[in-house]
């Protein structure tokens, strides 16, 4: 027993303490091992890390599907242009006068009027009245009325428009009114009153001197009747004829 536990007590205590200094030095074995294996943990956390971190960031910038194919389509803003700023443009000015529109002759609702079945006589006395001049057409039947109208009633027309007048029947007889001493141009009225015009021999100054027919002979409507004009009136002119 005594040699036994004396020769343990001997290896325990070496000289020079190895006994002591294996122990410690197991120990410092130890610690430095554990250090060593927390380091390696460590690095090996920090490479999985990177490679997490990478394949991550490969994902994330992986482009999106391709669009689809067609030509690009611009975005169009509409930006309103100030008032201040807007482009202004000057209208061309020219230098030509512009001259005022002729006179119309022609009156709001002038027209031709209805005439058809009206006695002649009648038919022209509406055509005065509205400042028209007319033309008395004759026929070969019966009767004083009017047939028809050249322009047809309801026409739009000017002042001054002579008007045809169609007359069934033949023109009546007129006695020849007597013009001899009258103005010239008096003389025109009063032949246009009786259905007669005038013819000038010698133009339409003065004062009648001669007509043919003479007064009080027998005329037809539309007959003209020859004047002469002149300063002196003879003494038988005009006369009525004697048979």
């Amino acid at each position: 027993m005594t040699d036994e536990n004396t020769g343990r007590d001997a290896v325990r205590r070496l000289p020079g303490g190895t006994g002591d200094q294996g122990a410690a030095g197991a120990e410092q074995g130890g610690g430095r091992a554990g250090r060593a294996t927390v380091l390696l943990g460590g690095g090996l956390a920090v490479v999985l890390l990177a490679a997490v971190g990478a394949t991550a960031g490969w994902v994330l910038a992986e482009p999106a599907d391709d669009p689809p194919a067609g030509p690009p389509v611009a975005a169009v803003t509409d930006v309103p242009t100030p008032a201040g700023n807007r482009p202004t443009t000057a209208r061309p000015t020219t230098g030509r006068t512009t001259s005022p529109p002729a006179p119309d002759d022609t009156p709001a609702g002038l027209t031709v009027p209805p005439l058809i079945g009206t006695d002649f006589v009648a038919a022209r006395a509406e055509l005065r009245a509205r400042k028209l001049g007319w033309r008395l057409v004759f026929g070969t039947g019966s009767g004083r009325t009017v047939q028809g109208t050249e322009p047809a009633a309801g026409t739009p027309v000017r002042r001054g428009t002579t008007v045809r007048v169609h007359v069934a029947g033949p023109a009546p007889a007129v006695t020849v009114p007597s013009l001899v001493g009258e103005d010239c141009d008096d003389a025109a009225d009063d032949l246009g009153e009786a259905g007669l015009f005038p013819r000038y021999r010698t133009g339409r100054d003065g004062t009648v001197v001669d007509q043919e027919p003479a007064a009080g002979a027998t005329a037809y409507w539309n007959d003209p009747v020859a004047l002469t004009c002149g300063d002196e009136v003879p003494a038988t002119s005009g006369a009525p004829a004697t048979p």
